[in-house]
């Protein structure tokens, strides 16, 4: 939850005030000294190779036509790699045979840090309902966006010496664009 969301104290439900707090504003209880530190949410994203194509898909709640890598919230008590793993299977029905980091990655919109996999999957794709289609595409036509993932996409086919062409997302649809 972003902090301007934040209006009262969890703990006793006073006010919260702005005030700072480890070199920074935070949002802060006058009451009992509670502390929103409004810590980025950890992001998995996969970009997900299967059968030589990276698969891509449309998350059902965009109304446009963006695609995207596989992301998703990591869960307490799970590694990044068993989080990426189990999003992989939730949201495709594919396991993951092979992974490797690509990097981490700031998406500052949405207070979250993206940490992203190359994923070799395999298996029968089969969609969650959070998914309403998806693409298999050949690596070289990739065409990554300026923003969260896009970026991760961009060094993964930099180190296979792929040539990076990067498009522009629509501005702001009435949906979430990918952060992925």
């Amino acid at each position: 939850m972003s902090a301007a969301a934040w209006r009262f104290c969890p703990r006793c439900a006073t006010p919260l005030a702005s005030r700072e707090a480890g070199g920074r504003p935070r949002l802060a209880c006058p009451a009992c000294d509670f502390v929103h530190w409004d810590n980025p949410l950890p992001v998995l994203a996969g970009l997900v190779e299967y059968d030589g194509r990276i698969l891509l898909a449309r998350n059902a709640q965009w109304t446009h036509g963006l695609y995207a890598l596989i992301t998703g919230f990591m869960e307490a008590d799970e590694t990044p790699e068993q989080g990426m793993a189990r999003e992989l299977k939730e949201e495709t029905d594919l396991d993951a045979d092979r992974m490797t980091l690509i990097g981490v990655y700031e998406f500052m919109r949405k207070n979250e840090l993206i940490i992203a996999y190359h994923v070799e999957a395999s298996g029968t794709i089969k969609l969650s309902e959070e998914l309403a289609d998806f693409r298999l595409v050949a690596p070289e036509r990739l065409r990554p966006w300026r923003a969260g993932t896009g970026y991760a996409m961009a060094d993964w086919m930099r180190a296979r010496g792929l040539p990076v062409e990067f498009v522009d997302l629509p501005s702001r649809p009435t949906t979430e664009s990918p952060n992925s």
